[in-house]
């Protein structure tokens, strides 16, 4: 039985669920703020991805959302423009960067 999604495990499980296949020339950081739980970033660069907890300085793209919203994407049971779509996330920076996100990682 696999263990329930949660954001420890998916801090830990993004650099290895990564695509870098999909992410040829890209260098961004992607700034997941959480309202109700620790904020953390993944870094893509040189075909590699890292993921911190904590806030980083310059992030190309933040994504505001709950901890439950994040799950419920990470594991596919909600698309991120229908979350996007009902205000359950929000998006500041190069936007267009957040259409890429489902591609650099595997389910």
């Amino acid at each position: 039985m696999t263990q329930p999604l949660s954001l420890e495990r998916i801090v830990h499980k993004l650099p290895q669920k990564f695509n870098p296949d999909q992410a040829a020339g890209l260098e961004a950081t992607f700034q997941f703020s959480l309202s109700d739980a620790d904020s953390f970033f993944i870094d893509i660069r040189d075909g590699e991805c890292t993921s911190t907890y904590g806030t980083h300085d310059d992030p190309n793209l933040v994504l505001h959302l709950d901890e439950a919203t994040l799950i419920r994407i990470i594991s596919g049971e909600q698309d991120g423009m229908s979350a996007f779509m009902k205000g359950q996330l929000r998006a500041e920076g190069n936007v267009m960067l957040a259409t890429r996100l489902g591609k650099l990682f595997s389910r």
